[in-house]
């Protein structure tokens, strides 16, 4: 039997103005509270060995916040290995920004917030205390099922890119968009030795989107609403004070939004009041979770085995992958982080760059690159040129606006210098004025090297990626994780995406030649999943071996350094 604890804390911070953190518009901004944040965790135990999930009400965590929670944990007698300790976000849009350490993160704050910062890492901490005060002897049991065709619940949001995949049953029309995503909840529920519920935790891939970006309220959007009535209705069937945890599953090209609102041109839930769809959104899936979660007493399968776990620090900017993912094409390798201008054009459910601005950036693109290949390029070492040349090849066919890594914009370091005038709009205002400023010198803008987690309850993986995979990349993920683990006995993975930190989506291969707004985002370039099926691959057979016969990798092992947990020189922005 193993032992389990549960808990639940307040994390919600407010300051007038600042930053949601998400959509990434100037005006996003919280001038209020429409309901309060939290952090939820369960703390597992079984023959010596602890793991912990944690899932915040925030738009993603991040390494740093969770290795301070694991320093506070430390001082409070509770000591984890970090290889243990998974810490994920369910993602909603509308929670306070500036808690990163990176400035592509922090640019509608004005730089980092120590106060958000602090109050997140105290709310993990006070979260995971509850837990280990209530640890107690439990059983696990896990089921699942899917959603029905016409619950309208989640719809494929760039269906033009999954169609390319090889790998789809057919391809669909815009009036199957509901087909085009994984439906299948996943749900593991803990109780005590009477048979009362301690608590559960569903993975379901849906953004938290359904509060627009127009919103200036905090919001737990859709997966909180559905948090929250799930625990009233345990409460209020007398079954103690039950937490339950509604985190993400392969949401990176699912929306909750499905109706074109006349008046914002862009997509919305079933209702015009944004607030009431999200209530919509919440209950659909609140419902599915109760019906799992009262079908588990007959059809769940018990959880039996032991606790383990495994998870290594990865550069993510030059990983070589491996040619089992590439069909056979050899050397190829990651780049630096870049974003692509179809990412900056936004969503049907979030437009962003207007449309002047984007076609300035594609207009100017080839004479840039040229420009840099063959006329600047003679004015760089040879090794800054076979880097230079390197991420053109990698991020291909994408249309670079941002290199995260060298701190360019549109080809540029000198941002103010951009050859986008101001008043196109109020961000590239907003950028020229940091660089100004001289705050957009620490490099690189977003973290480029970043953790993968494996964590095995009896025969359940749960795998920890920092970043939004697409339905069909996390199919594949599934399925190469599983084909290695059944050796040990696991018969059911379940991926656990922006876990211990973010850095933009993981499309396929094929979707991202469509370059849509998440291969825009896929930062690492065109072999982003194949560089994260490599390592999985490796973290996954060190899994099959004793523990002291596995291999590692720290942060020191990839030269992380300031890069992962940030030093004093990181960028505050206005708020030093």
């Amino acid at each position: 039997m193993y032992q389990v604890g549960a808990g639940k804390a307040d994390i919600t911070p407010f300051m007038m103005d600042i930053g949601l953190m998400g959509y990434g518009a100037h005006w996003n901004v919280a001038k209020g509270i429409e309901t309060r944040i939290h952090s939820r965790a369960f703390v597992i135990k079984s023959s010596g060995k602890t793991v912990v999930f944690v899932n915040m009400e925030i738009c993603f965590p991040t390494i740093l916040m969770k290795h301070a929670a694991l320093e506070k944990l430390k001082q409070a007698g509770h000591v984890y290995a970090d290889a243990s300790f998974m810490l994920t976000a369910q993602h909603t849009h509308s929670a306070p920004s500036g808690y990163s350490h990176y400035f592509f993160y922090n640019m509608n704050t004005d730089g980092h917030r120590k106060e958000v910062f602090n109050r997140y890492v105290e709310g993990i901490v006070e979260a995971v205390c509850e837990a280990e005060e209530n640890c107690q002897p439990a059983t696990l049991s896990l089921h699942s099922s899917a959603f029905d065709k016409d619950i309208p619940v989640a719809f494929n949001r760039s269906l033009r890119a999954y169609n390319r995949n090889p790998d789809i049953e057919r391809k669909l029309n815009k009036n199957e968009r509901h087909l085009g995503v994984d439906r299948t909840m996943r749900l593991l529920r803990f109780d005590d030795a009477q048979g009362n519920p301690i608590g559960l935790i569903n993975w379901f891939g849906v953004h938290t989107t359904s509060m627009s970006n127009d919103n200036t309220k905090i919001n737990f959007d859709n997966k909180g609403y559905a948090a929250q009535y799930l625990e009233s209705y345990l409460k209020n069937k007398g079954t103690g004070d039950p937490i339950t945890i509604f985190a993400q599953g392969a949401a990176g090209d699912v929306t909750p939004n499905f109706v074109l609102d006349k008046k914002k041109k862009w997509l919305r839930g079933k209702f015009e009041n944004d607030l009431e769809s999200t209530k919509f959104n919440g209950k659909l899936q609140f419902e599915k979770a109760k019906e799992i979660f009262d079908e588990s007493l007959v059809k769940g399968k018990e959880v039996k085995g032991e606790v383990d776990f495994n998870a290594m620090y990865v550069d993510f900017s030059n990983a070589k992958v491996d040619t089992e993912f590439t069909n056979g094409l050899p050397n190829q390798r990651t780049s630096q982080p870049c974003i692509g201008v179809s990412f900056l054009q936004g969503t049907r459910e979030g437009p962003g760059l207007p449309k002047i601005g984007v076609q300035l950036f594609k207009f100017f693109d080839f004479f840039v690159r040229n420009y840099r290949k063959y006329i600047f390029s003679n004015f760089i070492s040879y090794k800054e040129r076979v880097v230079m040349m390197h991420t053109y090849e990698a991020q291909f066919p994408k249309v670079l606006a941002l290199e995260m890594g060298d701190g360019r914009i549109f080809g540029t370091k000198r941002v103010r210098n951009l050859i986008m005038p101001g008043f196109v709009d109020p961000t590239i205002a907003g950028l020229k004025k940091l660089d100004r400023t001289g705050h957009m010198k620490q490099k690189p803008w977003e973290p480029d090297i970043l953790q993968l987690q494996l964590i095995i309850l009896g025969q359940v993986a749960l795998v920890g990626i920092p970043s939004e995979l697409t339905t069909i990349s996390a199919k594949r993920v599934r399925g190469q994780l599983l084909s290695i683990l059944k050796e040990r006995g696991v018969t059911d993975i379940i991926l656990s995406p922006y876990a211990n930190g973010y850095a933009g989506y993981i499309t396929t291969f094929e979707e991202y030649q469509q370059q849509a707004y998440e291969g825009g985002h896929t930062v690492f370039g065109k072999w982003t999943l194949a560089a994260y099926q490599t390592k999985l691959n490796q973290l996954a057979k060190e899994l099959l071996d004793a523990p002291e016969n596995r291999v590692r990798e720290t942060v020191d092992d990839v030269k992380a350094g300031p890069r992962v947990v940030p030093s004093d020189k990181v960028w505050t922005g206005f708020n030093k």
